[in-house]
């Protein structure tokens, strides 16, 4: 493997090198042909490769002519294999789309084993593909011979000779690299995976994983890292280790890059290694793989002298260069395909000594029998071995130029160095430690200064973004689902604050909050509305302000999507809305011990807040002051002033609803800060106190009405008298009357501080602090204990109600054993009595008729029937049209009673039918025609949705037949059922005959005339 400069004009590039046959073919090669092959045996070898998809190295156009070239120098050879000519069937692994698939490849392997019966198989290339065929050639016993499936895990199928590049074998390079340059405790691994392709980068990075894991150097892995969003957060991370792997876009790597270098980092400290195996970040001349013409070119090319770039090694030797030659000349003759100047040429190489591998492996373990030998007996031969190829040994393992697998070590081609920006390799761990807390370099003078640290610190967490949240990673919740959880509602305004309310001209509009699940937790989530977010310096030091400014009293800022079209602020979400929303329930009494603790709790907040980073509000309103779910106020809805969008030039009801919290030299003010001022915030906690001594909403005034834009444009107004909102004694005490002037004072020096007017609200608490909680609890406990009745009561009613249905639905038995979570086995019963009936000329009377028509009929007469079938022991199965069945004996058995039971209900039925009317055509009689049977029958629930308690068994067909094949306004009964009505002595029956029965032959019935009433059982 060779190790190139990545500095200024040239790369250091580290190469696997495939040592791959060089080929002449010799004219004989095109004679063989010509022989009399009949007289030889075919040896056949199934090719499973891609066949369209020509990004694939191992596609079938770039593969498929260096195999023929392979089977033309075997059959050619008298000594090798004689007797025998080989030949090649094959079949494409891809799918619709042209990708390898784990599907298709399998298929396509049994089809092929099952019509050629081939000695080998060759290929598939892809990983995914390999592993399903792999399974069945080794349970064939089939020897697979390979190129591809480079990832690790393939050793578990003794079928599998692979004669290409293994992820194994760089795993093994890359430990033996550490072991070469010192390297023992630490490294990271990062790669791109999409998990929809055959994840190359997944598996290029596996060999070294598990490798170096094998080794006890801790390798941590970092997926997530290779997604444009997530650069600068990762290369924060990728910061504390010094030996990074990386597999990804190229573009996505030089963006990390770029974000390393702005990272200030000492770069002789740290080593990138990109795994580019195949070359094509390096194929320009010269190789500028940094440069893309834009303004990070320089911070690019600078940040590269830190990679190097893993690749293999293209030989040099001109056997080679011949082969390739060829290559290209047989690819655009036989498949019309044009193969560039690439390392994915040594693929095909690899796949052409696979073959002729092959065949030196069968060629000695045939015997002199000259039968097929077991597919195991080859591949053994194959694996270890070492043969005479055209340009040089080929051993079967890998060897690399720097790293020799077979004896397991790196030597420097002649004339190669590696560069190292110090001279030396840089340490895994730093000198001083990742966080610079060496005794020995905080002894040292050496060290960076403090202020140095810190700055680093801070551009470090800039460069995080640890507020960041992905669009995806949100779970929007369905909202009523959510607030039934949350037992909440909040006010909303219209465009604002996700918790602000607004007055409208039809009244109070409340609506829920919008909400989301983040990490598993309920969260509130408010949609800004910008098209698109520029993450400037200003804009993250707002955010990390943000997440750094936290406190009891102030609502949790979770962190921010800036994905457009999605960008959203996503807080922490408290189940009992806002102040406002809390001050219009009707059924919380707010007393003033109350309403003094939640004053209490936004002063503490604004306090806080006035003395953070953050220095003013600027929007606090009483709908900004949220309630959690301990009645603790916390505010929100500051700070972030570049998400800010105000439209001043909006003239609407809810744009002057929302100002009248505004200071008037703010309304003035056209340039007015977003994040507001200090006293102007002292100004709308004034107006929020008024609202919680009043309780009459905001701004409340004496006299007529005034809507928001009237009060709005007077408070303005810069002239005596200030409009300002009502006082009134009755309602609060005389200090807190004061206060509030002091804080609306037109003249802000007159307005007190926050910590000022802690000290004067400290006065108005009283000392029944502890009573006051305790009776207030008492009577939320007895609110709660006739709550939790009243909906017991409604839980045990609607529970009634939903039994009632399902016993309308299923048996009384059936449905209890549901309810109590059992499965219903279906059970045989020995003897039931089964009814049908239908009417006689449905069909023609429903053709005469309005569908409404018929729908009315039938439930009038289902409804007749069904009240007279609850006088006897029978369960109605099911209606379907105009026919109706019930039966008698199950679920719950009654002896031979089954039988009587059925007579009487259907000699009701029929007495009822004599008189039943059809509402549109009164003059006609309905004719019902009735059979029944006895016999036995198995009976359970079939179905999860809408189930049904179903009868199975001939005597079900026979008591339709009886139905059937009876007469209009008669009861045709079966001899088995006479058998059991006999037993009563109390039934009329007439004997019908013998009557012919589709599917039966001839079966004597009986018509039920009556019931005898000196004999009634």
């Amino acid at each position: 493997m060779n190790i190139h400069h990545l500095e200024d004009e040239s790369i250091y590039i580290i190469r696997f090198i495939k040592h791959v046959f060089g080929f002449s073919v010799s004219p004989k090669v095109f004679c063989c042909v010509l022989r009399g092959e009949s007289s030889l045996r075919n040896i056949t070898l199934a090719v499973i490769l891609p066949h369209q998809n020509t990004e694939y190295p191992w596609a079938w156009p770039r593969v498929g002519p260096a195999l023929y070239w392979a089977l033309e120098k075997v059959n050619s050879d008298p000594t090798l294999l004689p007797g025998y000519h080989m030949q090649l069937v094959f079949s494409s692994s891809e799918n619709k789309e042209g990708f390898c698939s784990d599907s298709v490849a399998p298929l396509v392997a049994v089809d092929l084993k099952f019509a050629h019966d081939p000695w080998a198989f060759i290929g598939p290339g892809c990983d995914y593909a390999s592993s399903p065929v792999a399974r069945f050639t080794t349970h064939w016993e089939v020897p697979m011979v390979t190129a591809g499936a480079p990832a690790i895990g393939f050793n578990m199928y003794s079928s599998i000779t692979n004669t290409g590049p293994t992820h194994k074998k760089l795993g093994e390079f890359v430990v033996r690299m550490h072991h070469n340059f010192g390297w023992h405790k630490h490294a990271t691994v990062m790669f791109h995976d999409k998990k929809n392709d055959d994840r190359p980068c997944y598996f290029a990075v596996e060999g070294p994983y598990a490798e170096m894991t094998a080794d006890n150097i801790t390798a941590k892995d970092m997926q997530e890292c290779c997604r444009s969003p997530a650069v600068r957060k990762c290369m924060f991370f990728c910061s504390l280790i010094t030996v990074v792997y990386v597999c990804c876009k190229w573009d996505t790597f030089r963006k990390l890059m770029v974000q390393f270098h702005k990272q200030r980092l000492p770069q002789e400290e740290y080593v990138f290694f990109f795994i580019d195996l195949f070359g094509e970040s390096v194929q320009g001349r010269p190789a500028q793989p940094w440069k893309r013409g834009d303004a990070d070119d320089e911070a690019a090319k600078q940040a590269f002298k830190s990679v190097k770039i893993l690749t293999y090694r293209e030989p040099q030797n001109p056997e080679y260069k011949t082969f390739v030659s060829k290559l290209k000349t047989d690819a655009k003759k036989m498949f019309n395909f044009s193969v560039e100047d690439s390392l994915k040429n040594l693929i095909a190489g690899g796949f052409h000594d696979g073959v002729l591998l092959y065949s030196h492996a069968l060629n000695e373990s045939m015997n002199q029998s000259g039968l097929q030998p077991p597919g195991h007996v080859v591949t053994k031969k194959m694996w270890n071995r070492t043969f005479n190829g055209q340009s040089q040994r080929l051993k079967t393992s890998t060897i690399v130029s720097v790293y020799n697998s077979s004896v397991k070590q790196m030597v420097l081609e002649p004339g190669m160095k590696v560069h190292w920006l110090k001279g030396t390799p840089p340490p895994d761990i730093p000198l001083c430690g990742f966080k610079n807390d060496n005794p020995a370099c905080l002894a040292s003078k050496q060290h960076l200064d403090q202020a140095w640290v810190t700055s680093v610190k801070l551009e470090n967490e800039l460069a995080a973004q640890l507020w960041r949240v992905y669009w995806e990673d949100i779970q929007i919740s369905n909202l009523d689902k959510a607030l039934r959880r949350a037992c909440s509602r909040l006010t909303l305004s219209l465009r604002g604050s996700n918790y602000g309310s607004l007055l409208t001209m039809e009244g109070n509009v409340q609506i829920y909050a919008k909400t989301c699940y983040y990490k598993g937790n309920i969260t509130a989530i408010k949609y800004v509305n910008k098209k698109r977010i520029e993450l400037t310096r200003k804009v993250l030091f707002e955010l990390k302000h943000m997440r750094d400014v936290q406190n009891e009293h102030l609502n949790r800022f979770i962190g921010a999507c800036t994905d457009a079209p999605n960008t959203c602020i996503l807080t922490e979400y408290c189940p009992r809305g806002s102040l406002q929303d809390l001050m219009e329930i009707e059924s919380i009494t707010l007393d003033w011990m109350f309403r003094y603790s939640l004053i209490n709790d936004i002063v503490k907040g604004m306090a806080f807040l006035h003395n953070s980073v953050i220095i003013s509000h600027g929007n606090l309103k009483s709908s900004n002051c949220l309630v959690d779910s301990r009645f603790v106020v916390k505010i929100t809805d500051y700070g972030l002033a570049s998400f800010r969008k105000e439209n001043n030039l909006e003239d609407t009801h809810a744009f002057y609803a929302r100002k009248l919290w505004t200071a008037p030299e703010l309304l003035r003010d056209e340039n007015r800060p977003p994040c507001g001022t200090q006293k102007g915030d002292v100004y709308s906690f004034g107006i929020i106190l008024q609202e919680l001594a009043l309780l009459k909403g905001v701004f409340y005034v004496d006299g007529p009405p005034l809507s928001p834009k009237e009060i709005v444009e007077r408070v303005a107004e810069d002239r005596w008298p200030y409009l300002r909102p009502l006082l009134c004694s009755q309602s609060h005490s005389e200090e807190l009357g004061q206060l509030m002037q002091r804080c609306w004072s037109e003249d802000v020096n007159e307005r007190p501080d926050f910590h000022q007017i802690k000290v004067l609200l400290h006065k108005g608490y009283g000392s029944n602090i502890l009573d006051n909680l305790l009776s207030r609890m008492e009577q939320y406990a007895n609110n709660l204990e006739e709550l939790v009745e009243e909906r017991t009561q409604a839980y045990h009613e609607e529970k009634r109600k939903a039994e009632a249905l399902l016993y309308q639905i299923l048996p009384h038995s059936v449905a209890e054993q549901l309810k109590r979570g059992e499965t219903v086995q279906a059970e045989a019963f020995d003897s039931v009595t089964i009814y049908f009936s239908d009417i006689v000329g449905f069909t023609a009377l429903s053709a005469e008729s309005t569908p409404m028509q018929v729908v009315t009929l039938l439930n009038d007469l289902y409804t007749c029937f069904d009240a007279i079938i609850d006088n006897f022991d029978v369960y109605k199965v099911e209606t379907i049209g105009d026919a109706y069945m019930v039966v008698s004996g199950l679920p719950v058995r009654n002896g031979k009673l089954h039988a009587r039971e059925i007579a009487r209900m259907s000699l009701a039925l029929l007495e009822a039918v004599y008189s039943f009317r059809i509402r549109h055509r009164p003059d006609l009689q309905l004719r019902l025609r009735i059979g029944i049977h006895t016999g036995p029958v198995c009976a359970g629930v079939v179905g999860l949705k809408m189930p049904r308690y179903c009868l199975f068994g001939d005597t079900v067909n026979t008591a339709s037949r009886m139905e059937s094949n009876g007469e209009a306004l008669k009861i045709h009964v079966s001899e088995a059922t006479r058998a059991v009505l006999q037993e009563f002595n109390c039934f009329q029956l007439e004997l019908r005959g013998d009557i012919e029965m589709k599917g039966k032959g001839r079966m004597r019935t009986y018509w039920l005339l009556g019931e005898s009433t000196s004999n009634h059982a």
